[in-house]
Order: C-alpha cells, then sequence, then structure tokens
C-alpha cells in the first residue's frame, strides 16, 4: 500500500510539475507556443528521470553546474545559475516520495557531515550580524558558501554511495571537463563568439579578459581565473588516475585528458592555477608512499621552477610570459592584491564576525555599493570568507577544511583495495590542490568547483564503506 501511494504522490506530483514548466513557458515564449507540443514531451519524461530515483538528480546537480553560465550566455536573462538549487532540492524531493527513503541515516552520523552543518548554522547566525548593510545579500551568497554543501554532502551519502556511483561521478567529470577543454580550443583558435564577445564587452570582462591583445581562455565557465583553476583540478584528478593499477586503455586515456586540462589551464592565464597541479601531486606522491615516485615528482617540479624563474625561453610566448610573472613577489597585480587585503584586514579589526554574507565581491557590488568591503577587491575565497563571516568565520571554516583534508587522507591510507585508493586519492589531490589555490583565487564556493567537492568529500568519509563493498563482491565471485 505503501509503494501504491508514493507511485500516486510521484504522478500527482511529475504532473503538477509538467503544468507548471507548461505554464511558464507558455507565459516566457508566446511567441513560440507551437514548439510547446514537441517540448511537452520531453519534459514529461524528463520529470519522470528525475523521479526515477535521488541519485539522478544528483548528476543532473553536477552536470548544470558545468554548464549552467555557459548557456546563460546565449539566452540572455534566463536565471539558469539557479539550476543547481533546482536539482539539489528536487534531489531531495524525490528522497521524500522515494521508496529508497528507508535507507540507513546513520550514514548522516560522521565528521564531514556534522562539519557541513556547523558551517551552515554559523552563517544562518550571520542574518543577525549588525554590520550586514543587506539582509537580501545573504540569500544570495549563502548559496555558494554554506548551502550548496549542506546539501550536496547529505543526498551523496545516503544516495549515491555505492562504487558504481563513485565512478560515474568520475566520469561525468572528465568528460565534462574534456568539454570544457575542447570549447576552450575553439576559443583560442577560432576566436570567441558572437555571445561570448558580447559578454566580454560587459563591465569589466575585456579588461581582464584580454590582456595585451591575448584572450584569457575562459570556455563556458565564468571567467578565465575559475576555468584555468577547474580545469587544473580535473587535470589533477586525470593524472592520479593515470598513475593508479587500471587498464591500459584507462591509463592512456586519462594522462591524454591530463594533458590537455593542463594545456588548457596554461591558456586560461590564470597565474594561480599553477598551484593547483603542484600541491594536488605532491599530495598524492606523499599519500601513495610511492618515495621514489616522489622524489621524481619534486625534482620536476624543481626544473620547472628553475625553467620559470631563472630562464627566459620560450619568452616570446605569451602564456609562458604570464606563467612567469606568478613568481615574481614584484608584480604590479601581486602588489595590489596584497594592499587590499591590508585594507580588509585594518577595517576588521574591530568586527570578529566580518561584515556579513554578501557584503564583498560581485553581490557586494550588487546590494550595498559604496562600501569599502563592496569597493575593495577580495581576489581570494579566504580573504572574502574573512571579510563576510570575520576571523571567528575564518579560523572555523580552515578548521574545518584541514580537517577534511586530514581525516581524507587518513582514510585514503587506510584502504586496501588500490583501484579503490587511486581514485579517492584522486580526489583528495585535486580538493589539496582547490584549498592551496584559493588563497589567490575565489574557487571554493564557485560552481562547478565547489559540487565536484562537496561530492568528493562525501566519497573520502565513505572509504571504508566503500572499501568493504569492494572486499565483498569479491568474496561473492570467489564463492561462485
Amino acid at each position: 500500500m505503501q509503494t501504491v501511494s508514493s507511485n500516486k504522490a510521484l504522478i500527482v506530483m511529475a504532473v503538477g510539475l509538467t503544468a507548471l514548466l507548461i505554464s511558464l513557458l507558455i507565459f516566457s515564449f508566446e511567441d513560440l507556443g507551437v514548439a510547446i507540443p514537441f517540448i511537452v514531451p520531453i519534459l514529461g519524461g524528463f520529470t519522470f528521470y528525475l523521479f526515477g530515483h535521488p541519485r539522478r538528480a544528483l548528476d543532473m546537480t553536477l552536470i548544470s553546474s558545468f554548464i549552467a553560465i555557459g548557456i546563460i550566455r546565449y539566452v540572455g536573462d534566463v536565471p539558469l545559475g539557479l539550476t543547481v538549487d533546482f536539482f539539489l532540492l528536487m534531489a531531495i524531493v524525490v528522497a521524500v516520495f522515494h521508496r529508497s527513503m528507508r535507507h540507513d541515516f546513520s550514514r548522516l552520523n560522521t565528521g564531514v557531515m556534522w562539519c557541513a552543518a556547523i558551517w551552515m548554522l554559523y552563517c544562518i547566525a550571520e542574518l543577525f550580524n549588525p554590520e550586514a548593510v543587506s539582509r537580501a545579500a545573504w540569500f544570495y551568497a549563502v548559496r555558494g558558501l554554506a548551502l550548496y554543501m549542506f546539501l550536496a554532502i547529505p543526498i551523496t551519502l545516503l544516495y549515491a554511495s555505492r562504487n558504481e556511483d563513485l565512478n560515474r561521478f568520475i566520469r561525468i567529470v572528465f568528460v565534462l571537463s574534456v568539454l570544457a577543454a575542447l570549447w576552450g580550443l575553439k576559443q583560442f583558435y577560432l576566436g570567441p563568439d558572437n555571445a561570448e564577445t558580447a559578454w566580454l564587452n560587459v563591465g569589466k570582462n575585456r579588461s581582464t579578459h584580454v590582456l595585451f591583445g591575448e584572450l584569457r581562455i575562459f570556455s563556458f565557465f565564468s571567467d578565465a581565473g575559475q576555468f584555468g583553476s577547474g580545469i587544473a583540478h580535473s587535470g589533477v584528478i586525470a593524472a592520479v588516475i593515470a598513475l593508479g593499477p587500471f587498464s591500459m586503455r584507462t591509463r592512456i586515456i586519462s594522462a591524454i585528458g591530463a594533458l590537455l586540462f593542463f594545456f588548457l589551464m596554461i591558456l586560461s592565464g590564470t597565474r594561480g592555477a599553477l598551484i593547483v597541479p603542484v600541491v594536488g601531486m605532491l599530495v598524492y606522491l606523499f599519500a601513495s608512499r610511492n618515495y621514489k615516485l616522489l622524489l621524481v615528482g619534486l625534482m620536476v617540479m624543481v626544473a620547472a621552477y628553475g625553467f620559470l624563474q631563472y630562464t627566459t625561453i620560450a619568452n616570446d610566448i605569451y602564456q609562458v610570459r604570464r606563467m612567469r610573472t606568478a613568481l615574481d613577489p614584484n608584480d604590479a597585480s601581486l602588489q595590489v592584491r596584497l594592499a587590499n587585503r591590508v585594507i580588509i584586514r585594518d577595517y576588521l579589526k574591530d568586527k570578529p564576525f566580518g561584515g556579513g554574507l554578501g557584503t564583498s565581491g560581485f553581490w557586494g557590488e550588487r546590494f550595498s555599493p559604496g562600501t569599502l568591503l563592496a569597493e575593495t577587491p577580495n581576489d581570494g575565497w579566504y580573504v572574502r570568507v574573512r571579510a563576510e563571516t570575520g576571523a571567528v568565520g575564518l579560523y572555523l571554516h580552515v578548521g574545518i577544511l584541514l580537517y577534511i583534508g586530514l581525516v581524507g587522507l587518513y582514510k585514503c591510507m587506510k584502504i586496501k583495495d588500490e583501484k579503490l585508493r587511486h581514485k579517492l586519492l584522486a580526489l583528495l589531490a585535486g580538493y589539496a590542490g582547490i584549498a592551496a589555490s584559493s588563497y589567490g583565487n575565489p574557487l571554493l564556493g564557485q560552481i562547478p568547483t565547489g559540487i565536484i567537492l562537496y561530492m568528493s568529500w562525501a566519497y573520502l568519509f565513505m572509504a571504508e564503506d566503500l572499501d568493504k563493498q569492494v572486499n565483498e563482491k569479491q568474496q561473492t565471485f570467489l564463492k561462485q
């Protein structure tokens, strides 16, 4: 009887959602009403697909986090950025009405979930920060800062907790990263199309993405900085998989992907992205306990540093010249960033809880223009956290990040199955690289990087369960 009732509820909700979407289509595209008969079956089928299992909505969250911002450039003011929120909430709705709701909720009693809950509560408390200029800004800023983390982690822990789900997660990230890389190559060799050119002509986009006549590749990401570090993140994951005990086909494909991703990282002109592969691969080499390989890796990194710092070879290539500026302590851009951080630090001396969520960066410019935090670029994730949540919030946030990283490392080193250990080490190495790079770029809460990291954290904390699944599967196979 419960199954019948659940099915009825699913049908009612699916029909209601389809009716709502049809109404929106008629309202928004009344000139295209003739297309509705073709669109409705697709929307209906897609709705029933999502209601099949919460993990499907989670997959769509990951996919939309990659492509939503890029699509906005072609469709105007349609709020596709909210698709991430929509699919995360859809996953919860599906879970409530799906038979899989009868789940072992003890999975949520884990350190990473407690971290997400504590950080979410702290950010909710920021609603009452007397320094906040705009309460409306909180509702926009909290999404990337805490809400996505608070929603994505439990959904992954409960409904995407199998080894098959981990494999699918890595494949989706890899495939979408390849598409992003190919789109970036299109921009580099053919130039931006009309929609991308229009985007470059808005605000400060051209001044930050066309330097000395050279385009910084941004693909279908929000900007070149996010693309450079994000594609480097995928490069680290692919590189670790390529070094793992997998089939030759998997290793070759992963190695080619890693080289492609790192090449696009260079084309993005994002100097801070350099730290992603450096820190990521060092963490992997240390955690793998292959000290000979670690020594080789260190020698390669020292050689690369020497090439950039002490030679002028290939200086006629713009991308190489720009990477060299990342190692220059007297670089003008670096000096401006350091000066801005001093301004923010001095302003916050008597504000231990910061200026409130949404008071700096893009949301600050939109909701509280003219204020010091809005007018002073934060140029980094941790500076943003300090500006909006204060020293108390920064220490709490960094403590959470360190806890997740160290516990993730410990769990990885205990895994017996080598293939599983390499997959999780790939996620851990990617996380370490992004955490380090976020010092100079606001990466952690941006999409798709944030969604990838939150799901990665969940898989790291499920390491023992995943390892147990592999062992049980092997034992069952041997008994047969």
